[in-house]
């Protein structure tokens, strides 16, 4: 089966994905497979920039989404689905006809008003079927943050990988998860504090994880789970809770 695999780490923001999906499908007809996608409002192959913590302490993730491949739209509507023997999904557009209830279920699948069918990413199935050995978005991606082939040949990379569904065929490393840091200043002498010692402390109260803080007076606690923390030093012990987001706790005096 193949598979799409994204590396968060290494993608850059540049849009080439994004921007290499559109010119290949706006405006072009790659029927039996696709019919053209609209100029605007549908991005088979988009791009979310998503904005973490709060300045000085922030962290900016991009994170291509392909959300179209995934086997669990062929649970829901099998007649709608393309059989291929790469397990590529492809919305068959003759038989999405009126079928909004698939564009209003499924993230990444759209609903062209103008020609009356859902439309999705092919995984450009047309380009597969004449030799290429990747889609487009992959083969624009500088980076290698973006890969395709078969889920066997990343065997070793997709054990911690996450998916955004059970059924879904794009694997992520590096997904962004929570990240809970501040900085440490002695207000008495004016200067931050180099060197001391800062654990995050998990809901049990067991250590997750321990460091120093850099010559800046900075700490950050970064890819943790999402959960209710405490931040240790000193003599003191602060909430930081990361849950629902990540935590900058900013300046914190020792004293």
């Amino acid at each position: 089966m193949k598979v799409f695999v994204v590396d968060v780490a290494k993608c850059n923001g540049c849009y080439n994905c994004q921007v290499s999906c559109k010119d290949e499908h706006c405006g072009v007809d790659w029927m039996p497979y696709a019919k053209a996608e609209p100029m605007t409002g549908q991005f088979w192959c988009g791009v979310e920039e998503r904005v973490r913590g709060t300045v000085p302490l922030t962290r900016i993730s991009y994170i291509p989404h392909l959300d179209a491949q995934t086997d669990a739209i062929g649970d829901y509507a099998p007649e709608a689905v393309m059989e291929r023997e790469d397990g590529i999904v492809v919305l068959d557009p003759a038989k999405c006809q009126d079928r909004k209830d698939i564009a209003d279920k499924f993230p990444g699948v759209f609903w062209n008003e103008e020609l009356g069918i859902c439309q999705g990413c092919t995984g450009c199935a047309h380009l597969l079927d004449d030799g290429w050995t990747v889609p487009r978005c992959v083969d624009s991606c500088p980076t290698g943050a973006l890969r395709f082939g078969e889920a066997e040949d990343f065997a070793g990379e997709l054990e911690d990988a996450v998916r955004l569904d059970e059924k879904s065929h794009v694997y992520y490393l590096n997904y962004p998860k929570r990240f809970v840091g501040g900085c440490l200043v002695d207000l008495d002498e004016r200067e931050v504090v180099i060197g001391a010692d800062v654990a995050l402390v998990g809901p049990d109260g067991a250590v997750v994880a321990a460091q120093k803080t850099d010559e800046f007076g900075d700490f950050m606690f970064d890819q943790v789970e999402a959960a209710a923390y405490k931040v240790t030093f000193a003599d003191k012990s602060l909430d930081a809770d990361a849950t629902d987001a990540d935590v900058n706790l900013g300046d914190l005096s020792i004293k």
